[in-house]
């Protein structure tokens, strides 16, 4: 599919946030195998080109500034009622023309505040001379901006600002947005739809995170668990497992456990990650639930920067180990955000648990001198069936971790792409 992206850019600079937001869409459309056209402004630099600007697959085309060899200068002409200046109408014809030139063999043409900036009228009027002459082609006219009161006077060409365009769906960053923004081009609000502005956790990430989320869905579950540890039978990997495992059967959520891990001399590691495989699918946590970073290309451990990073997206931390001296990664976890599980049984992580208001659980451990071992009543699956719906509802009822959970699931661009962006890009009528 060729898609056009519209922007007028006269740079590329991200303390302009319309950049970024262009800037997902491109990653989005380039992954999908789209070929994309970016109309920019004549005189957009190519040195301020970054990340993605820098990608071969986009094909620049620069719409003219120029009217007789003399630069055009755009003007704000934000008010409804007046008149334009004298060359207006002259800078809209050729830069029509430009557009054309560049929109001829493309399906869709999406536009960044063309229609609704004071300072674009002019390529406002222009892409309308191109509607008209390719009426075949379909536009998308997305607004950034709290949407114009819809004047009771105004007159042409500045009442272009809040007249529809034929053939134009138009989009806004917000549901809540819609009804404003039907308002001010007098449509009817079918024609309006939401395409919210994405966050990508993997954008400014380390190398090591992006691969890892290229493997492994870390956006989609509800319960993300990071466990960080050598493999060895001391941490009580299949401890946590079991629990994860626990709270998808007693919540019906999806929940994953992703084990940062590197080996240890104590045990072979593949019968160490069947156990822990075992245990989790005992307890309702199935094919993909368990994800071991060695696994996935990080045999001796996954760097560190991107462990912090992954403690960024989740929202689960357990630390059922053995013994601890101290618990630096219990630091690491909370300072990222996560609900915090310890076992209680083990002196470091109930000193530092207590600080934090940790939920604690108890698992066999190594005490002072001696050694604990748990008897439960009236037994073991019974009493992490218990503490996983416990801990289920303390996380539903912690607002950050909940604020946390909605930006990864619902704001990354993989859903923003698949739910909203796409389908309006393929002609599938859908109000989000």
């Amino acid at each position: 599919m060729k898609v056009a992206i519209l922007t007028m850019f006269n740079g590329l600079s991200k303390t302009y946030s319309l950049v970024s937001v262009v800037e997902e869409h491109l990653h989005m459309m380039l992954e999908a195998g789209y070929h994309i056209k970016l109309l920019v402004s004549q005189d957009c630099s190519d040195s301020e080109r970054q990340g993605i600007y820098l990608d071969e697959r986009i094909e620049w085309v620069r719409i003219t500034n120029r009217l007789r060899g003399e630069q055009i200068h755009w003007r704000d002409y934000s008010q409804s009622f007046g008149r334009v200046h004298e060359t207006f109408f002259d800078e809209t014809s050729v830069i029509a023309d430009s557009m054309e030139e560049a929109l001829r063999d493309v399906e869709v043409c999406m536009m960044h505040d063309i229609l609704y900036q004071g300072w674009h009228l002019v390529h406002n009027i222009a892409i309308r001379q191109v509607q008209e002459r390719l009426p075949h082609l379909r536009f998308l006219a997305m607004t950034h901006s709290l949407p114009a009161v819809r004047p009771f006077r105004a007159n042409w060409p500045l009442s272009a600002r809040f007249q529809a365009m034929p053939n134009t769906e138009y989009i806004y960053p917000t549901a809540s947005g819609l009804p404003a923004l039907a308002r001010q081009y007098g449509i009817d609000p079918a024609r309006c739809h939401v395409i919210s502005n994405s966050w990508n956790p993997y954008a400014e990430s380390s190398e090591a995170l992006r691969q890892l989320g290229s493997r492994v869905d870390l956006m989609t579950p509800d319960i993300l668990a990071i466990y960080p540890g050598r493999l060895t039978p001391g941490k009580q990997f299949d401890k946590a497992a079991a629990l994860v495992g626990a709270m998808t059967v007693e919540t019906g959520l999806d929940a994953k456990i992703v084990f940062c891990d590197f080996p240890s001399m104590d045990i072979s590691s593949e019968a160490y990650k069947q156990q822990i495989r075992q245990a989790g699918e005992r307890f309702g946590l199935e094919g993909k639930g368990v994800v071991f970073t060695s696994d996935e290309g990080w045999p001796d451990g996954l760097p560190h920067q991107a462990v912090m990073e992954l403690f960024g997206l989740s929202n689960l931390f357990i630390c059922s180990s053995y013994s601890e001296s101290f618990g630096l990664i219990v630091l690491e976890a909370a300072s990222r955000g996560n609900f915090i599980v310890l076992n209680e049984a083990v002196p470091a992580l109930e000193e530092l648990g207590r600080q934090m208001n940790a939920y604690f659980m108890r698992w066999n451990a190594r005490n002072f001198g001696y050694e604990t071992k748990e008897q439960y009543n009236p037994s073991e699956e019974a009493y992490i069936r218990e503490h996983a719906a416990a801990i289920a509802k303390r996380m539903e009822g912690e607002t950050m971790l909940r604020a946390k959970t909605i930006a990864r699931q619902q704001y990354n661009p993989k859903r923003i792409w698949e739910k909203q962006l796409k389908p309006l890009l393929e002609g599938i009528n859908r109000n989000e």
